[in-house]
């Protein structure tokens, strides 16, 4: 059985995490009214944000225009009455709980965030970081999306990501199967296949 709310509804988290990075585009991404409408429409009820060594802090009030059933506006906050939560931390000793909870996963392009959702099951975006130099994390990002293990997008691009998402088309990364790793990292340093 999954997370519950106060009233015995299902949670859907999406957790997003920049690791020990500044990532601050990604926050930012993620804290637009746009964004935080998207997840709602599709199901997502709390959206937990760990913003590592980041100067910008998310808001924590959330204000939808929910369609209500006889096709009214009526406007929400903060989690009640059916709309989007939203909390944020900077660094937590281990972020494995929170990865567990989730319902989707956002993450920076750090491998080891990548395999830790991976192992887990989880559905997961990877935001690529542009301002990082040498960005070796973007070519790990976008072949595992060519695989179709994760999708893979950029701060400017999420919102259309998440539109277009189709959870149902991602494969499971096969668990203790290094090989398509040590073949990736072996093309990226130059040395020839076997």
């Amino acid at each position: 059985m999954g997370l519950a709310d106060e009233n015995g509804d299902p949670k859907k988290i999406v957790f997003v995490t920049v690791g020990t990075t500044l990532f601050d585009a990604l926050v930012i991404g993620v804290d637009t009214p746009q964004i935080k409408k998207e997840l709602y429409a599709k199901g997502y009820t709390h959206l937990l944000i760990q913003i590592g060594r980041g100067s910008y802090i998310p808001s924590r009030e959330v204000k939808l225009l929910i369609l209500t059933g006889r096709g009214k506006l009526s406007e929400n906050s903060n989690g009640e009455d059916g709309s989007l939560a939203v909390d944020y931390f900077t660094f937590s000793s281990s972020i494995a709980d929170s990865l567990r909870s989730a319902s989707l996963v956002i993450s920076h392009a750090g491998s080891g965030s990548i395999f830790e959702t991976l192992r887990l099951g989880k559905p997961l975006i990877v935001v690529v970081n542009e301002d990082l130099m040498d960005n070796h994390q973007a070519e790990l990002a976008e072949e595992l999306a060519d695989r179709k293990h994760l999708l893979c997008a950029r701060p400017q691009t999420l919102h259309r990501t998440l539109v277009d998402m189709n959870l149902e088309s991602l494969i499971p990364y096969p668990p203790g199967d290094a090989k398509p790793v040590a073949k990736l990292i072996n093309r990226f340093l130059g040395f020839p296949e076997e």
